[in-house]
């Protein structure tokens, strides 16, 4: 739950960069929220768990 939230957060100020005009910042956000939420590949888990 708390990755959900963090991973919300970090997609949302990316939206708000590329909308503000800065495309490689927002995407690199958005990235890194896909990376860290637990719908996609998280970071944080570990292998063999």
């Amino acid at each position: 739950m708390v990755l959900w939230l963090i991973a919300v957060v970090i997609a949302v100020v990316g939206v708000v960069q590329i909308l503000q005009g800065q495309l490689l910042f927002g995407l690199l956000l958005l990235v890194v929220a896909c990376a860290v939420g637990p719908g996609g590949y998280s970071v944080f888990n570990r292998r063999g768990a």
